[in-house]
């Protein structure tokens, strides 16, 4: 039986970036991981300025060091495409100039991040990591937790466990029973292409607001090396009322729209198609006694922008905050544990909620065509929609029906 103080279960980015925190204010753990690195992970690859934010808050070089990376492509904003193909290209920094600055956000495959994240771990001496050992059951003995898988022979004790687990976590599932209804949940498929014409050289993302999909999304992201990560995502309430085959659109999108189906033409295919889980919005609840969820387990996507890798290194982060402030003690209970719902929805409920909103903006396509066209003539609605990256009070005004209103009639 392995003993520990605190064990994480999970090397991606919350779990890791728990991990390299607490190491930085001096606590030990453990961190579990269920795959052998490096390992693949279905996503869309796209790294908001929150996680350079992340980064540099653990160390400058580091951040300087993942933005640097050959497999990464620097990327300056997003271009969104109305149902009738109508286009706004927005920067995620007004007035921006590539040559002197850092790009906010950069692509990357999740291979290559998440296994310079582990890279890191594994150079950390208060760190120890396993890997290639899925945790089967979870229980509780007292003011522990015990986690095993038998067929491994494996079995671990710990003070306070912080589950990393995923979109699906069992920690979550056996220790909260938590239950993700439909409406917070959203499917996601993905692709690997070589070859897709008119990828822009700015590295900006590509989101397709497409009829067929409402209010969910089809996504061309690049990548490095002339590659492209392509897919789409809905909401699981939508897909089974609709009874769409993800797959089967996808393809239909591919091959016949009358547009994209043009990029790719002369495309590769050069991995599997593969589907994903991606829980939005957050759990009402996302920690318990001697548990804290974190990323995907605790549900920390945004519906509207799809962001989930800087929310769970968000998290990562104050969870490593919140066991610091209570590890001399050692008081882990829900009680003590609680701050950490606080400063996780301190710092995300605003815009998990306004993204919710915005996403439910998109069910109205004639609206979501009309504020694209507006925003291609009016350069406030175009700066206000290029901040709202990095201002909930942005997003706030964009909520605001007056605000469409002026819009309308000014």
């Amino acid at each position: 039986m392995i003993a520990c103080d605190v064990c994480i279960v999970g090397a991606g980015p919350a779990g890791a970036s728990a991990a390299l925190f607490l190491a930085k204010k001096g606590i030990n753990s453990v961190v579990i991981d269920k795959a052998t690195f490096p390992r693949d992970k279905i996503c869309g690859d796209a790294f908001s300025g929150k996680v350079s934010w992340v980064l540099r808050k653990l160390d400058i070089q580091i951040e300087k060091e993942f933005a640097a990376k050959s497999t990464s492509l620097p990327s300056w904003g997003v271009k969104f495409f109305g149902s009738q193909n109508n286009e706004l290209k927005v920067p995620f920094k007004l007035n921006y100039n590539k040559e002197e600055e850092q790009a906010p956000g950069f692509i990357s495959r999740r291979l290559d991040f998440d296994l310079q994240l582990v890279e890191l771990l594994k150079k950390e001496e208060r760190i120890t990591l396993i890997e290639n050992t899925p945790i089967a059951n979870y229980k509780r003995n007292g003011n522990e937790l015990i986690l095993s898988n038998e067929k491994l022979g494996f079995n671990l004790s710990t003070k306070v466990l912080l589950a990393a687990d995923g979109a699906y976590s069992k920690a979550a599932k056996q220790l909260m029973d938590v239950k993700i209804p439909d409406e917070k949940n959203s499917l996601g498929l993905r692709a690997y292409y070589r070859g897709v014409e008119g990828l822009d050289p700015e590295g900006f993302i590509e989101l397709h607001f497409l009829k067929e999909l409402l209010p969910g999304y089809f996504w061309i992201f690049p990548l490095a090396n002339g590659e492209a990560n392509v897919g789409l995502g809905i909401r699981a309430d939508v897909k089974k009322k609709k009874r769409i085959n993800l797959k089967k659109v996808f393809q239909e999108i591919i091959e016949k729209h009358p547009i994209l189906s043009k990029r790719f033409v002369k495309a590769e295919l050069i991995d599997q198609i593969q589907l994903h889980g991606l829980p939005l919005g957050g759990h009402k609840k996302i920690s318990t006694d001697q548990l804290i969820l974190m990323g995907d387990a605790a549900a920390l996507i945004d519906p509207f922008t799809g962001e989930g890798i800087g929310n769970a290194m968000i998290s990562g982060m104050l969870a490593a905050d919140v066991i610091a402030d209570n590890y001399e003690t050692q008081s882990f209970s829900a009680a003590h544990l609680l701050r950490y719902d606080e400063l996780v929805y301190k710092s995300l409920a605003s815009e998990l909620n306004l993204s919710q909103s915005m996403q439910n903006l998109t069910n109205y396509p004639w609206l979501f065509n009309f504020v694209i066209d507006k925003a291609r003539k009016n350069k406030e609605l175009q700066e206000t929609i290029s901040c709202m990256f990095e201002s909930v009070d942005i997003r706030k005004k964009l909520r605001n029906p007056l605000f469409y209103l002026r819009i309308l009639f000014g």
